[in-house]
C-alpha cells in the first residue's frame, strides 16, 4: 500500500489554527502571516490530500467531514511534537548538564544524594545517560563517571571512591544458609557481574577459598542486577563497598564475612583533557567530589 507524502508542518499548522477559529483572518494573526498566505497554505494542503477540508460559507468557514476527521489527528500530532520538544530542549536557553556514567553508581550512590545538589542548585538541570561499558568520552557530554583504574588517554580523571570487595546477601539467605567463612560459599549460588576483572575467582583466591567453584551461579551485565538478585535472596553478590553502604545500613543486605579485599579499581569523575567546564559542570563537579570524600 502506497503511503501519501506527509504534508509540510506549516501547512498542517495553518489548518489546525484555521479550524480552531474557522476564520482565516484570525488564524493569520496567530500565525503572524497574511490572510492570503494562510489561504494559500490551506489550498496546497487540500491539493496534496486530494480533498476539501473547509467549506466556504457566506459568513465564514466550516469544516467538511474530511476536515472534521483530520483535525483531531493533526492536533494530537502537533501537541505531541510540542511536548517532546519542550521536554528535550526546554523553554529556556540554558541547556541541561550532560553527565554520562555508570548505571550502578547512579542507582545506588548518586540518586539517594541528588536531592542535596538540587536544593543547592535548583537552576541546574541534569541529563544522566547510563553506560554499561567504558568507551571514549562523548564530545557532547560535560562529565562522565567511570569505574576503572583512572588511567585513560585523553581525559582528566579525579578519584571519587576507594572501594573494597565485599560479599553481600539478603538476611533471609544468611539465616537459612549460614555463612561463617568464605568456604561456606560452596553451598550457595554466586551472582556474577560480566566485565569486572576482579570477580569471584579473584576474591576467593585472595581469601584462601579457591576450592569454591567460582564459575557457578548466575551471570548479569550490571551490578544493579546482581544486587537486586541478592536482595531477593537468590545468591551472594560481590559488591563494591561504596555502592552498598546504604543497603547495609538499611538492613536490606548483610555482609557475612569479615574479609575485605581492596579493589584496584574505583569510581572516577572524568572530563575531557584541558577542556573548560561550564559553571553548571563546575558546580556539579565540586559538589560530587565533596560528597564522595565526606
Amino acid at each position: 500500500m502506497t503511503q501519501k507524502t506527509l504534508p509540510p508542518l506549516n501547512w498542517l499548522r495553518a489548518f489546525e489554527v484555521s479550524a480552531r477559529y474557522l476564520n482565516f483572518t484570525h488564524a493569520a494573526e496567530e500565525l503572524h502571516l497574511t490572510q492570503g498566505a494562510v489561504s494559500q497554505q490551506i489550498r496546497h494542503l487540500e491539493s496534496q490530500l486530494g480533498v476539501a477540508l473547509f467549506k466556504r460559507l457566506p459568513r465564514g468557514l466550516g469544516l467538511t467531514e474530511e476536515g472534521q476527521s483530520y483535525l483531531p489527528v493533526v492536533q494530537d500530532a502537533i501537541s505531541r511534537l510540542a511536548v517532546g520538544t519542550n521536554e528535550i530542549f526546554g523553554q529556556r536557553q540554558r541547556r541541561p548538564l550532560k553527565v554520562r556514567g555508570s548505571l550502578s553508581f547512579l542507582h545506588f550512590w548518586l540518586a539517594p544524594r541528588l536531592a542535596d545538589f538540587r536544593r543547592a542548585h535548583p537552576q541546574v538541570d541534569i541529563r544522566y545517560i547510563s553506560n554499561l561499558w567504558v568507551k571514549e568520552l562523548d564530545a557532547e557530554d560535560d562529565l562522565e563517571i567511570r569505574w576503572g583504574c583512572g588511567q585513560w588517554a585523553g581525559v582528566e580523571a579525579q578519584r571519587l571512591t576507594r572501594d573494597v570487595l565485599v560479599p553481600v546477601c539478603s538476611p533471609a539467605l544468611a539465616a537459612r544458609s549460614p555463612l561463617r567463612e568464605p568456604r561456606d560459599l560452596a553451598g550457595v549460588p554466586l551472582l556474577h557481574v560480566l566485565g569486572y576483572e576482579e570477580g569471584w575467582g579473584y576474591w576467593l583466591e585472595r581469601v584462601g577459598a579457591d576450592q569454591v567453584d567460582s564459575s557457578s551461579g548466575l551471570q548479569f551485565d550490571t551490578l544493579v542486577s546482581t544486587l537486586r538478585m541478592a536482595e531477593l535472596g537468590l545468591g551472594v553478590a560481590l559488591a563494591r563497598s561504596s555502592l552498598v553502604e546504604d543497603l547495609l545500613q538499611e538492613g536490606r543486605l548483610v555482609a557475612p564475612f569479615s574479609q575485605r579485599i581492596e579493589a584496584s579499581e574505583s569510581f572516577y569523575l572524568v572530563r575531557g583533557l584541558g577542556e573548560a567546564l561550564s559553571s553548571d559542570a563546575q558546580a556539579f563537579s565540586h559538589w560530587l567530589v565533596a560528597m564522595a570524600h565526606r
